[in-house]
């Protein structure tokens, strides 16, 4: 087969690779769509990757076209999706049901072969799949929809509230498209970018402000009678976005930081205690996954896109290129801004 091969850094060589075969229990995909995650970046462009060479590659679509001894539950056709993660499934944190804090996991795509190839073997259990209505590139968008829904589980939503979304990229997307589903007061979406904002609104957001007005805070207390936001959700990683969830949160409000922080973050003695003064709950989210693995976060995003109530805008994707491209694809990178939204490479037939 084809393979789009990390041989060093900055080195991805389209090339002839060993075809992978499945194994007891596993099934053999045709990928057609696999998309470069922002963690995939570095694995490239600064020596990020646990071995050489190997194949990247771990938000997927394709079609199954061999299965392993064992197998019951898919079928050679069926169109899937593939979580990722493969956790140990003995350690204290699997036997509980939490999946994404195993200490003793392998992953598809970072730590074994993944999908930025022809062909990707996965086990049974990581292939959802998914309505042939829902094209193989919105099918590879499933992990960041996983991600957003396990944020909202993880901050114990219900509905009925205010709900602020810090961060309009992709995983904000879906956790306001979530929070809708499960049926929010409202939901106001908070970013500097109005082309963002305006892809809130297209999706379904209830209001949008942009951060970088003066008056934005005045506006978004505004929204809610002054009270604050019953949920608030940080999917941005961002230090100032990180700091207006505590000034967003109502009393009593749930918070939870989906996004992950790449510099140092700290508060004010005056902005931490507004936790204590609120008396809101801080979580955090990790991944996307739950018991029986992979969780509900991915049966009910294949359920819901099929639906159309969960959508993938086309500005989700910032381009498609084929797989044989992968280099190309990846020094893209190396200018700052200029990839906006999901670089996705695509198997031709």
């Amino acid at each position: 087969m084809k393979a789009a091969v990390v041989c060093a850094n900055e080195d991805v060589r389209y090339m002839d690779y060993e075809e992978p075969s499945p194994g007891p229990g596993e099934v053999k995909v045709r990928v057609k769509a696999s998309g470069i995650c922002g963690s995939d970046i570095p694995r490239v462009l600064n020596h990020g990757v646990h071995f050489y060479p190997i194949v990247l590659g771990h938000e997927f679509a394709g079609d199954v076209v061999e299965v392993g001894e064992g197998v019951t539950k898919i079928k050679v056709g069926d169109h899937v999706s593939g979580a990722p993660l493969k956790p140990c499934m003995k350690c204290d944190d699997c036997q509980n049901g939490n999946f994404s804090l195993c200490k003793h996991y392998s992953f598809i795509g970072s730590r074994e072969q993944g999908s930025n190839a022809d062909y990707v073997v996965i086990p049974e259990q990581n292939a959802i799949v998914y309505d042939p209505s829902i094209p193989y590139e919105q099918a590879a968008m499933f992990e960041p929809a996983t991600v957003a829904l396990h944020g909202v589980y993880q901050n114990g939503y219900q509905g009925g509230q205010y709900v602020a979304i810090l961060g309009g990229g992709t995983v904000g997307m879906f956790t306001m498209q979530w929070t809708k589903i499960f049926g929010s007061k409202k939901v106001v979406v908070f970013d500097i970018s109005e082309a963002r904002l305006e892809l809130a609104k297209r999706l379904g957001a209830d209001e949008v402000i942009n951060t970088t007005e003066e008056d934005f805070m005045e506006k978004a207390m505004a929204v809610t009678g002054g009270k604050g936001y019953g949920y608030v959700f940080e999917t941005a990683g961002q230090v100032p976005t990180m700091q207006m969830a505590f000034k967003l949160a109502a009393n009593k409000a749930h918070v939870c930081f989906i996004g992950t922080p790449h510099e140092t973050l700290s508060f004010t003695q005056d902005l931490w205690e507004q936790m204590n003064r609120k008396e809101f709950k801080l979580t955090g989210s990790w991944m996307s996954y739950s018991a029986p693995f992979p969780g509900k976060e991915w049966n009910l995003t294949a359920h819901y896109l099929a639906t159309g109530q969960l959508k993938v805008d086309p500005e989700f994707i910032y381009k498609k290129m084929p797989m044989s491209q992968a280099q190309e694809a990846f020094q893209m990178f190396k200018t700052p801004g200029l990839v906006k939204g999901k670089l996705m490479l695509v198997n031709e037939d």
